[in-house]
């Protein structure tokens, strides 16, 4: 039950819908009774439907009649059915290939929406941004339209979170940073979510925020909008007034949270509840669709997700919270420490007659045994002070001072910089795109600290889980022996140094065309390779990012190749 609250999919809740309760004489249901009404039922739609056409009527619009262990395209099967009404039904399933869960869209081919549901799935699946909960496939077989999505069992609904009471500022802080980065960069490919509620937010174990439904809930609904920016900041607005106060920013009630009390108006979150930070509340009114109720902050409204990106991005960062220090119980003293454990009681001694032994080396064995020992010893001084005395006699030998001829093969060779001609980033498939911002490559080996040559922004420091690296490939011009490599970043950045072979005439495609020589991590790092390698192409890669600023991303201010 865990699994389906935190990974379910939403597309039914809205504010002022009827609850899913309500619409139970058509939710799904498992078992023996349902399975044996399939068929009937199929039969009987497939009449319905012949007939609707001849008179000219448009057919009813219907879930699909499926049930728990169907299988689609021979890989998914369907377990439990998480929503269904409007005429689509949402499950979770089993992808039998990949051996792991995923979510299911289900609709009928001919339903009014499917088209479009079909065109947001696919351009949601080609933004491949990893804050989004990924679309992995979007499908029309046998008059069914289904989309494939990520399943996410280890993350939290924001709706959930906030049943537990408001955020502590920090935490809020990270929700508009992250979906407000997130919304802005999708609006930049030309999506909208249209449908950003709190069960559309996703904390994962490690804090990071992810986004479900983009473009996808949306198109379910069939729900459009004159101004979509507008729309998705005034959403994210209402998630961090409801992050900060536990309480929905209308007089109606919604998604478990009560709302604001009829007639007062939109009120600012530090004047609904005590100790709300004050940048944070100030934020949300401005994302808010609030008629004016800026003004009497001095601030301009937020319009964009880009905008209220920006606005995050300029106010002082909120730290997290101090760690409490807890001190340890006071120190008590065991029964067994005190020395009541185990304490054999009291018993009647009994005396033993003590046995007094004579004194050592009394008897005539022991008298001739001193006499032995006292005449090896005579015997031994003797001879030490003849040899000692012989040393002391002995005259000094000339002293020669030996002529030393040096070997050229033993002079230590002095390592020297290595010109580098170009270089080039490198952000080979699978998982990469082939590209990371190839214009400031030039930065890294430019002799200035202060410019650097970056990565994408990620959500792991292990690339997102998208892939296992990337880097930059340095062009020597020609083969020349390296012995180490210095490399300075900004935050402690995992890194290897890889060569490709002797005599290549052009870097390889993938990291494994190279040789891995050394690994480190640090800011600062002087990778020596165990032996002096001849090579014309240098691959660094990096392999594990720092955190900065909320997100995931390496730079390399300076690099220099010794020979």
């Amino acid at each position: 039950m865990a699994e389906r609250s935190t990974a379910a999919v939403d597309v039914a809740d809205n504010s002022g819908d009827d609850p899913l309760t309500a619409k139970a004489d058509t939710a799904a249901t498992d078992g023996v009774a349902e399975d044996q009404k399939v068929a009937g039922k199929t039969a009987e739609a497939m009449e319905n439907k012949a007939v609707e056409r001849q008179s000219g009527e448009q057919p009813s619009i219907t879930a699909p009649e499926l049930h728990s262990g169907h299988k689609l395209a021979r890989r998914y099967r369907l377990e439990e059915c998480v929503t269904r009404l409007d005429g689509f039904s949402s499950w979770r399933a089993v992808d039998e290939k990949l051996r792991r869960a995923v979510g299911v869209h289900l609709l009928p081919a001919d339903h009014p929406r499917a088209r479009s549901v079909l065109a947001a799935a696919r351009s949601s699946a080609l933004l491949g941004d990893p804050r989004f909960v990924q679309v992995l496939d979007a499908v029309e077989e046998n008059d069914l339209v289904y989309v494939v999505h990520e399943w996410l069992p280890d993350s939290t609904e924001l709706t959930a979170l906030l049943a537990a009471g408001p955020l502590e500022p920090h935490d809020a802080y990270q929700l508009v940073t992250q979906v407000s980065q997130a919304m802005a960069a999708a609006h930049r490919e030309g999506l909208a979510h249209l449908r950003l509620t709190p069960s559309a937010v996703l904390r994962s174990s490690t804090g990071q925020y992810r986004i479900r439904g983009l473009a996808v809930n949306a198109a379910l609904r069939g729900i459009t909008a004159e101004r979509p920016q507008r729309n998705d900041t005034e959403a994210i607005g209402a998630l961090l007034y409801a992050a900060l106060t536990q309480r929905w920013p209308y007089d109606s009630d919604a998604y478990g949270l009560s709302g604001l009390p009829k007639g007062v108006g939109l009120l600012p979150p530090d004047q609904v509840r005590a100790g709300v930070h004050r940048g944070l509340s100030e934020i949300a009114m401005r994302a808010l669709a609030n008629d004016g109720a800026t003004a009497s902050r001095q601030e301009p409204p937020c319009t964009t997700p880009d905008e209220l990106a920006k606005a995050v991005a300029a106010m002082p960062r909120v730290r997290p919270p101090e760690p409490e220090f807890i001190a340890p119980p006071e120190y008590q003293h065991t029964t067994y420490q005190q020395g009541t454990y185990g304490r054999p009681q009291a018993r009647p001694m009994v005396t033993q007659p003590l046995v007094i032994p004579p004194p050592p080396l009394q008897s005539r064995t022991g008298k001739a045994l001193k006499w032995a020992v006292s005449a090896l010893l005579i015997a031994a001084l003797g001879l030490g002070s003849w040899q000692i005395a012989d040393q002391l006699l002995k005259p000094e030998p000339k002293k020669e001072t030996p002529i030393v001829h040096p070997s050229a093969d033993e002079k230590p060779a002095t390592p020297k910089p290595i010109a580098i001609a170009s270089a080039d980033d490198f952000d080979p498939p699978p998982g990469g795109n082939g590209e990371e911002y190839p214009e400031s490559v030039a930065n890294a080996y430019d002799g200035d600290p202060s410019t650097f040559w970056h990565t994408k922004n990620y959500t792991t420091a292990q690339f997102g889980n998208l892939k296992t690296g990337v880097g930059i490939v340095l062009d020597l011009g020609s083969d020349q022996k390296v012995s180490s490599v210095d490399l300075s970043f900004v935050g402690d950045t995992k890194v290897e140094v890889r060569t490709a072979p002797a005599g290549a005439s052009s870097a390889p495609s993938t990291a494994e065309g190279f040789t891995t020589q050394a690994s480190d991590r640090g800011s600062d790092v002087k990778l020596k390779l165990t032996k002096q390698v001849t090579t014309r192409y240098v691959l660094v890669w990096l392999t594990e990012l720092p955190l900065t600023d909320g997100e995931f991303r390496g730079q390399l201010t300076e690099v220099k190749v010794m020979g």
